[in-house]
């Protein structure tokens, strides 16, 4: 598959650049990016949730009535669930909720995902570029020529010493977010409305994920 090359200022170039197809141009596996989208959000959770059980509440152990003659049940304590105050039945507690995937398919899911993006043209190229300083300005005005302000878009960068100051450009910039191309993810990919590279981050991308493949 073949796409233009943009330069910052949103223009075609003349130049075009070809999408691997061993990437881009496979069918994609919708099961496999469902299981792995699931994994990257249950890996967000923080599973901190928690309520006093029954061991849990401070409460007299006295015993509130005798035992019998009363005509109701037996209660031993104001601990019990069954007063108000007393602890929660099964409440939930802290838990972990990320599971594991095989590395196979999380990269069946990432290059499904991508080829998503293929085939529905969400994929941007531009021309290399850099910033000399962190300016937002500077990088709304690419996102405002690209026809994506408000829109989400991730741009996939190789995070070096260099590109430093494209990812301090992007930070506040609402929706445009900026990803290693070493850190690229299924979610990540499907949440983005468009996709951006530069000629050099799509070359060093499908060399990383090549190179996964092996």
């Amino acid at each position: 598959m073949q796409v233009e090359v943009l330069n910052i200022n949103g223009e075609k170039t003349g130049k075009t650049v070809t999408l691997n197809p061993e990437i881009f141009g496979i069918a994609p596996n919708d099961h496999v990016i469902y299981l792995d989208v699931k994994r990257i959000l249950a890996d967000k959770r923080q599973g901190t949730h928690k309520v006093k059980e029954r061991a849990d509440v401070s409460r007299s152990t006295r015993k509130i009535k005798k035992q019998k003659g009363t005509g109701g049940a037996r209660a031993g304590s104001l601990k019990s669930p069954l007063f108000k105050g007393g602890g929660t039945i099964f409440g939930p507690r802290p838990r972990d909720y990320s599971f594991k995937l095989n590395k196979k398919v999380k990269r069946l899911a990432r290059l499904s995902a991508l080829a998503y993006k293929a085939i529905q043209n969400d994929v941007v190229v531009l021309e290399d570029f850099m910033f000399d300083k962190p300016k937002t300005k500077a990088y709304q005005s690419i996102i405002g020529a690209l026809e994506l302000t408000g829109k989400r878009s991730l741009l996939v960068i190789d995070h070096n010493q260099e590109s430093q100051n494209i990812v301090l450009s992007t930070r506040n910039i609402q929706r445009a977010e900026s990803i290693d191309l070493r850190l690229l993810n299924t979610y990540d990919v499907l949440k983005a409305k468009k996709l951006i590279f530069s000629v050099s981050s799509l070359e060093k991308t499908t060399e990383f994920l090549l190179n996964l493949k092996k």
